[in-house]
């Protein structure tokens, strides 16, 4: 049971975040809809976005699945400034991310001068599309995983490393398939973010169509000159997202 009072606030939260849905859906021409979405330029972007965001996805599994183990399973000192770092992403500005990696992977970067020596150019390309989404979406995959983690809890791997399972072993047998439910929601909310990723791309990989200009900077550019294509890719990215989510809370499933 809950008060009654909370059903006010609760509907008044909820339309509040539905309402801008129903004007996006109000304002789109839909005589007019297919054609719109269906532009060169507009199918670039869908195709550059899903396989950037697929790579990226990939990256945050091969990533993240590590820290979220490091940060669960192990105990030592810096661990919650670590658990700080590991997960700012979520609250710094994409824009300052997109400073970053500039400054680290660009010409004049960090590592810049090494990678043009080995002839390799990440900033203003494909790859740092991936790079720009990777950064903003691991984040998404650790504390899902490292939920699930501390939920499952350690006596299953205990009990199997009792009988003599390697710790490899014991992670790949036992780790995992205890907290697949998680493992894949945090999956599925990376590639949700990464589909999403806006300032921390345009500032590291700019907006070329074909190589960099992904859906998101798509609707951008188009907000400024065909404000009903805008609004069509727009409707497109919503729908998208409402898959992902919808598939990533199904019944069974973990959000972390």
């Amino acid at each position: 049971m809950i008060p009654r009072w909370i059903y006010a606030p609760a509907a008044l939260g909820a339309a509040f975040l539905l309402l801008p849905l129903v004007a996006i859906v109000a304002r789109v021409e839909w005589t007019d809809f297919f054609t719109l979405i269906t532009s060169e330029a507009s199918k670039d972007a869908l195709w550059l976005s899903l396989r950037t965001s697929a790579v990226a996805t990939l990256l945050c599994l091969l990533l993240g699945t590590p820290m979220a183990m490091v940060l669960a399973r192990t105990s030592f000192p810096g661990q919650g400034v670590l658990r700080s770092l590991v997960l700012l992403p979520l609250v710094l500005p994409p824009v300052v991310g997109g400073v970053a990696l500039l400054y680290t992977f660009g010409r004049r970067g960090l590592l810049g001068d090494e990678l043009e020596v080995l002839g390799i150019q990440v900033a203003f390309s494909t790859t740092a599309v991936v790079l720009a989404q990777t950064f903003v979406a691991t984040p998404f995959l650790v504390v899902s995983l490292e939920g699930a983690l501390r939920t499952a809890g350690l006596r299953y791997e205990v009990v199997a490393a009792s009988l003599g399972a390697a710790p490899t072993t014991v992670f790949r047998r036992v780790t995992l398939p205890l907290v697949l439910p998680g493992l894949v929601s945090g999956a599925v909310l990376s590639f949700a973010r990464a589909l999403g990723e806006f300032g921390a791309t345009v500032t590291f990989a700019g907006s070329l169509q074909g190589v960099t200009r992904t859906l998101p900077l798509e609707i951008y550019r188009l907000r400024e000159t065909d404000v009903d294509a805008a609004v069509a890719l727009s409707l497109v990215l919503v729908v998208v997202a409402v898959l992902v989510i919808g598939f990533a809370g199904r019944p069974g499933r973990s959000l972390g």
